[in-house]
């Protein structure tokens, strides 16, 4: 038997998401072939041909959508603004998508795409790496086995001190551009949660704009309370010169309390293949502790592993499996971001129906 032909696979996009992430991770993965990046940008059409020299290059979409029917997946890693209408076009033209994490502006548009892929009968699936995050594997791993007992209080960060402002979409105030830090590191810290502790009931935000002349939120707090109980305070800041512990979990037996982000993205900056032997493994100087006061063990961090996210959608393309992602979940993080939005807006807690 002849083994399967590789899903061919267009990438939408060539900025940070689609050059560092989606580029080198969907080359990595077996039966998945890059044939095809789409950028308007003459410098990043350069960059990918050096990169991805066996893949085609078109400078917009319309040329995508004439060629659909030489292509079997297409990756949306695009400024947020332009996800929806970029995923209804893939869908209309039976296609799988990957859109880049938010799926949407708000949670109604993400719904209707969910729908149309519904109806369409294709896959979808959002890009929430930091599922696999090494950090994050080893967090479900011991609240999986009860290390620190009943979970009361999980506290996640993730801070950097970026002083000087970069200009870019992201920075953009305009409510479709979904730009700022809720919208971009808060759909990580919030899937995150959502994924460790269930639905949520409850939700307070303090966005704030505190470098001079920005607009949308760099410095940004989200307090949760899940329905089991468990509260969740999620940090994430642009201005954060000694940043806090990425995860902080706090339960009836113990605690345990990590530094330092996940290594995969500095790999990939480095041009790291995915591949590579240890692949994700993180130094032990950088372990976490898991115990009581001074009495403390280290807590090796599990290895990374963003190349699943890609090994499970070739599977889920060919055998009719899950997606990587359910994209329900990522309606989920974003009914919280419009929650947390409501919250700035009263100064008040507010509360979710399901």
């Amino acid at each position: 038997m002849l083994p399967d032909p590789e899903l061919r696979v267009a990438l939408m996009g060539y900025g940070h998401a689609g050059a560092v992430f989606h580029g080198p991770l969907i080359a990595a993965t077996a039966g998945l072939r890059l044939a095809t990046v789409v950028t308007a940008d003459p410098a990043r059409r350069a960059r990918a041909a050096a990169a991805h020299p066996d893949a085609g290059l078109l400078a917009d979409a319309e040329s995508l959508w004439a060629d659909a029917g030489e292509l079997d997946v297409v990756v949306i890693a695009t400024p947020n603004r332009t996800h929806v209408p970029l995923a209804m076009s893939a869908i209309e033209s039976g296609l799988a998508v990957v859109i880049d994490k938010p799926i949407a502006a708000t949670a109604a548009d993400a719904q209707r795409v969910i729908d149309a892929a519904r109806a369409k009968r294709t896959l979808l699936t959002v890009f929430h790496n930091r599922r696999w995050d090494g950090d994050f594997l080893t967090l479900q791993r011991l609240i999986a086995e009860r290390a620190a007992g009943d979970v009361a209080r999980f506290e996640s960060r993730y801070e950097r001190w970026r002083p000087i402002v970069k200009d870019g979409w992201r920075m953009h105030a305009a409510p479709d551009e979904a730009g700022g830090l809720l919208f971009d590191l808060g759909s990580h810290l919030i899937d995150q949660a959502l994924l460790l502790f269930g639905p949520v009931r409850s939700v307070y935000a303090q966005l704030d704009s505190r470098r001079p002349g920005v607009t949308v939120d760099d410095d940004t707090f989200v307090a949760l309370t899940h329905d089991s109980g468990v509260r969740s305070h999620l940090w994430m800041s642009s201005v954060a010169a000694q940043p806090g512990p990425r995860f902080r979990l706090l339960g009836s037996d113990g605690a345990f309390v990590k530094y330092g982000l996940d290594v995969q993205e500095d790999a990939l900056r480095a041009g790291l293949d995915p591949r590579s032997a240890g692949w994700g493994a993180e130094p032990p100087a950088r372990w976490g502790r898991l115990g009581v006061g001074d009495d403390t063990r280290t807590i090796a961090t599990v290895p990374g592993d963003y190349p699943s996210f890609y090994r499970t959608l070739a599977t889920a393309i060919r055998n009719g499996g899950a997606p990587p992602v359910d994209p329900r979940d990522a309606v989920a993080t974003l009914r919280v971001i419009e929650a947390a939005q409501q919250s700035v807006r009263s100064s008040a807690v507010v509360f979710l129906t399901s």
